[in-house]
């Protein structure tokens, strides 16, 4: 089959950002489908590509299958009206590729929303089939934030409902997104989280921790966004109360995004002497570091529509790397660290209490026995529930479905 995949944030592992739709296009691929990649510039990516710009385009072939990839920046350094900007010029660009070619199936990967217009205008066109996946809910987080306005809500919601209901399937990261497509008329959904890639992240990969640590501490690490959503405040706090405690922890917070200036302007504000910051790593260097950490940290602003509608890369990172995790999340992520009827792998705070917080991480400092135990867990887990490798044949299947409709069904559909 000939299969456009539109994924505005689209790397390799050689970049700093997820990986998840490089797996299942590199998946698809292998089961012999041609696979065409359609992304922007985002930061921290790296698409794979290295020849120049013709026309604010560029393609070429990385990992068995083409990418296209427009001249569109975007990051979470950006302020909210440029994202849109940059979200809708590349709605635009993707929308000529979708009419432009022959394709039996589109597969529109948000976020963000609006890359579910070039799927919509080739199924109304073009009468071709096209999977809707989710990987965040909106406008349901956005609105959940207070990020926008009514108006703004009520455009991304018929958006969503658009894409739910047109899509011959829906992916969901979760069990919450699920039933939010569902709710949006969404006729087959199937969930599919994200998943530990085993290969990259384990127990053979070198070691390596910043350089000037205390000696002895335990080594909390934070690898991800530095956004409104992340409320990494409450690890500022909860690495206060250690230092005045004097435990024997050291934060530290590996990335980027628009609220990293005044984190970090904080941090020193408040004289943090156990919190230490590094700009974003490739994935296989995040390997390395995460394979000499102690304890791998999920935060997450304390937003109640968190526990269910979220499916944590960074998680699933941590469990392959067979780390024990503390996360600030109630929900979906609290019963996986409590091994949901195995054994447990993590602690789950309360969202906001930075005290409970700060004494989860200072228990597993005192108890290098029980940390051991929790890791084995989490890479337990990791190899038996999440294998991106499983997950990604099931995602093969949904997307060839999907695309077996009969020829004569694809004219334009009104």
């Amino acid at each position: 089959m000939r299969i456009l995949y539109l994924h505005q944030h689209f790397s390799t592992p050689e970049g700093s950002t997820g990986t998840r739709s490089f797996a299942m296009a590199r998946a698809l691929a292998a089961r012999g489908h041609a696979v065409t990649m359609a992304c922007g510039r985002y930061a921290g990516s790296v698409t794979g590509l290295t020849d120049p710009f013709r026309a604010g385009r560029r393609e070429g072939e990385v990992a068995g299958f083409r990418v296209v990839e427009f001249a569109i920046p975007c990051g979470n350094a950006m302020g909210l009206a440029a994202r849109g900007l940059a979200f809708l010029r590349f709605a635009v660009r993707a929308t000529a590729l979708a009419l432009g070619e022959p394709w039996d199936v589109i597969l529109a990967s948000s976020t963000p929303p609006t890359v579910a217009l070039p799927a919509l205008a080739a199924r109304r066109l073009r009468g071709i089939p096209f999977v809707f996946e989710i990987r965040d809910p909106w406008p349901e987080l956005p609105r959940a934030m207070g990020l926008g306005s009514p108006p703004l809500w009520a455009g991304m919601g018929a958006l969503a409902d658009a894409a739910c209901s047109g899509a011959a399937a829906v992916i969901a990261l979760s069990e919450g997104m699920a039933e939010t497509a569902r709710a949006r008329g969404a006729a087959a959904v199937a969930v599919l989280p994200n998943g530990c890639d085993l290969d990259l992240f384990g127990p053979g990969v070198r070691s390596w921790r910043p350089e000037g640590l205390p000696v002895p501490t335990l080594l909390a690490t934070y690898a991800g966004a530095h956004g409104p959503a992340n409320g990494l405040g409450e690890l500022l706090r909860a690495a206060s109360r250690l230092q005045a405690e004097e435990a024997p922890v050291t934060l530290l917070l590996v990335g980027d995004g628009a609220e990293k200036p005044a984190i970090m302007a904080q941090a020193a504000a408040l004289g943090l002497r156990n919190l230490v910051s590094l700009d974003p790593l490739p994935k296989p260097l995040l390997a390395g570091l995460l394979a000499g950490s102690d304890v791998g940290l999920q935060c997450l602003a304390p937003v109640p529509e968190f526990a269910e509608l979220t499916s944590p890369n960074k998680l699933m990172d941590y469990l392959a790397a067979g780390l024990p995790v503390v996360a600030n999340l109630g929900g979906a992520a609290a019963r996986l660290l409590a091994g949901e009827g195995g054994a447990p792998c993590g602690i789950a705070t309360p969202p906001g209490d930075a005290e409970a917080l700060a004494a989860a991480l200072a228990t597993l400092a005192a108890d290098p026995a029980r940390r051991a135990a929790m890791g084995r867990a989490a890479r337990a887990q990791a190899e038996q529930c999440w294998d991106r490798r499983l997950l990604a044949a099931r995602f093969c299947e949904v997307v060839e479905a999907a695309g077996m409709r009969p020829a004569a069904q694809r004219l334009a559909v009104a």
